[in-house]
């Protein structure tokens, strides 16, 4: 449940407005599984939609994913980033058995997850922390913030809900956190990543179409930053109609991509003549009917997005 909810936070940065940054935190226990070489234990971290690091119980170390977090690893507040996810992993080793015990299981294979974070706008100086912790793919407790007590939406949780809640010194020091501290992080990881989270990237942009019968697609691949339109025009005029705008998705390096897809008939693009439009950082890009890809040439695109993403990919550790 809550790999869905990191899906749609990512998601909510993406639409927003640039001044507004997200700084997320998974961890995910599986109790009970024997896999070989599988991590009971995991976490990942994101900054605006960007993973910054990994953890897990088999390698026992952070890992930055990013090359400007290599910075950040040489320092001595690394250490302290470092013990602060090993400390939530003994904690979580302790809540999931407390959990399971509360829905009466004492075997089998359970996922506890753990979200948490907060969002800042720089421009406002408002920002919002979020506490959630999740069991087996259903929502099990999360933190009111604002009435700083703890609120569960199930009976076994009700327990946890009264045992943390009377525990004021935890919830001020974790209001302290969300409040004050998460955003300094997030202040700090942007000072550090300034350059590569403010890079410009012009998007590739491509026709494709599958046969001569199936709707074309404006497809907008390896941009940076996120905002981006996407606009058809018939003979010179803005076209609306029978156009599927797709949503904006991140690629493994980073770069965003959209598509904007036209479900007209042959006939229409023999009548009029339909361009597509994408505007980016001021930039404008624009493809017609001449430049539409077929499906053999689109595998080459596809074969060439790939390779940027494995080559990007290479330089991380």
């Amino acid at each position: 449940c809550l790999s869905v909810c990191l899906s749609v936070c990512l998601s909510v940065y993406l639409s927003s407005s640039v001044c507004l940054h997200t700084f997320i935190t998974l961890y995910t226990e599986i109790h009970g599984q024997t896999v070989a070489g599988f991590p009971d234990i995991s976490a990942v971290t994101a900054l605006d939609g960007q993973q910054i690091d990994y953890y897990d119980s088999e390698i026992k170390k952070l890992i930055p994913k990013q090359d400007w977090m290599k910075e950040f690893a040489s320092e001595d507040r690394f250490k302290e980033y470092t013990e602060f996810r090993e400390r939530v992993q003994q904690t979580n080793k302790i809540n999931i058995r407390f959990i399971m015990e509360q829905f009466n299981q004492s075997h089998g294979v359970h996922v506890y997850q753990r979200m948490y974070g907060c969002e800042w706008d720089d421009e406002t100086g408002e920002s919002r922390g979020f506490d959630q912790h999740g069991y087996d793919g259903q929502d099990f407790i999360f933190l009111d913030l604002k009435e700083l007590r703890y609120i569960t939406p199930v009976l076994q949780g009700i327990i946890t809900a009264q045992k943390w809640n009377k525990d004021r010194e935890q919830l001020e020091l974790l209001k302290q956190y969300y409040e004050q501290d998460c955003v300094d992080w997030i202040k700090y990881f942007l000072m550090l990543g300034k350059a590569a989270l403010v890079k410009r990237v012009s998007p590739l942009v491509s026709l494709l179409q599958k046969d001569s019968s199936s709707p074309v697609e404006c497809h907008a691949t390896g941009f940076y930053p996120s905002a981006v339109t996407i606009t058809w025009l018939r003979n010179g005029q803005q076209h609306d109609e029978d156009v599927d705008l797709g949503e904006t998705l991140i690629n493994e390096d980073g770069t965003f991509q959209k598509t904007s897809t036209l479900n007209i008939y042959l006939d229409d693009w023999k009548k009029h003549r339909y361009v597509c439009v994408v505007e980016h950082e001021g930039k404008t890009i624009q493809k017609t009917e001449e430049e539409i890809i077929s499906n053999k040439s689109k595998l080459l695109i596809v074969q060439y997005s790939v390779y940027r993403v494995y080559s990007a990919a290479r330089e991380y550790p």
